[in-house]
């Protein structure tokens, strides 16, 4: 008899999504991290949870049901919900073309197109001046990644009897044998989350979907003013050249002609701008994309110089100034946005290979679990 019938490698958000489908379904779960505590993508991120202008099908339909998961979860493991809904801000009218096409598509249900005062209603902060338009949202949620991520974990142990084991590598995989620094786990399954972690375990198997990694930069932005409100989460135009639910509409290639021509550097550097709040009114702004094998540790100024360009372009928020700077790194494909392997019987590796762990891994991790447990 084994001692669990599940162990998850890995307590990022994919991992601990895992934990929390298997013991929905009355499973006896152990979750076993490298790391003290998280310390990885899932705490390095915007902590919003996006539906709007996700890739349309398996992935939009996986993030709206991973909002609805969050939405379900945090009061009960006391995590707050920051604010809610987006504002995409459009500063060009092909840009406008893209939210127009984008919200008569069954993507844009319960959206709404707004004039530039309009969405000052929703952002005061918009400079309206600049506007075409833009589009309101409400399906999005927004949490404060780095303390939400530890709380759902300690959520998991308190209320659903999870196991986590951190600050231990995992050698093998092999159920109902774990081999682990902390000793032998026993346990009937294993869904194997690695992160950016590709050559650990299972490493043949990860490299057959050509994976890299994606390093990006993030901000934390004070208001010069105190009591200052953002009112949802803001994107701009260089967000629907990247957001696949919107680049795969045909009015999108006009506006990445002009993007390109206007705003090269951006592009280059893979920047789109995302603005969110937090508790204390500061704001989390970013963010960029270089990729490669290993990317280097280093964020320079002038990368995040573009964002800010683009950040204080779209907002007007007198007396602001960087207070913290951090880099992340995720894994990325070229062609997947996730993808779910199976090495053996009972075993699956789950990685999403696209930046959208928050807005879909509880989603994923429903699919996974329901194919290996019925």
């Amino acid at each position: 008899m084994t001692d669990y019938d599940l162990a998850v490698v890995g307590a990022g958000i994919v991992g601990l999504a895992h934990a929390l489908a298997a013991a929905r379904k009355g499973l006896k779960v152990m979750v076993i991290d490298r790391d003290a505590q998280a310390n990885g993508a899932s705490v390095r991120n915007f902590g919003f949870v996006t539906v709007t202008g996700q890739e349309r099908g398996a992935c939009w339909r996986r993030a709206l049901r991973s909002r609805d998961v969050w939405a379900e979860v945090a009061p009960q493991a006391g995590i707050r919900v920051e604010h809610r809904g987006l504002v995409v801000a459009a500063r060009r009218p092909e840009a406008m073309a893209v939210l127009e096409a984008f919200r008569a598509t069954e993507m844009g249900e319960g959206c709404r197109l707004m004039s530039p005062a309009e969405a000052a209603g929703v952002v005061p902060a918009l400079r309206t001046g600049a506007l075409a338009g833009a589009l309101h949202s409400p399906h999005e949620v927004r949490v404060e990644s780095r303390d939400a991520i530890p709380k759902l974990a300690r959520w998991l142990e308190a209320a659903w009897g999870v196991t986590i084991l951190r600050s231990t590598l995992v050698r093998a995989v092999e159920p109902p044998h774990l081999e682990t620094s902390a000793g032998p786990v026993r346990a009937a399954a294993a869904v194997v989350c690695p992160g950016e972690d590709f050559l650990s375990l299972f490493p043949e198997r990860i490299a057959a979907y050509g994976v890299t990694k994606c390093k990006l930069h993030m901000m934390r932005v004070a208001p010069g003013a105190a009591g200052f409100r953002l009112g949802a989460a803001v994107m701009s135009d260089l967000g629907l050249v990247r957001y696949l639910g919107y680049v795969a509409l045909s009015e999108a290639a006009a506006l990445k002609a002009r993007l390109e021509a206007e705003q090269g550097d951006a592009l280059a550097n893979g920047v789109h701008l995302i603005a969110v709040q937090s508790a204390d009114g500061s704001l989390v702004v970013g963010d960029s994309h270089h990729y490669g094998p290993t990317p280097d540790p280093f964020a320079p100024e002038s990368v995040d110089r573009i964002i800010l360009d683009e950040f204080e372009a779209v907002l007007d928020v007198p007396g602001a100034r960087v207070v913290e700077r951090w880099t992340g790194i995720y894994p990325s494909a070229p062609d997947r946005l996730m993808f779910v392997d199976r090495p053996a019987e009972r075993v699956r590796i789950a990685m999403v290979t696209s930046g959208t762990g928050a807005s879909t891994a509880f989603a994923i991790a429903e699919e996974v679990i329901g194919e290996m447990f019925g």
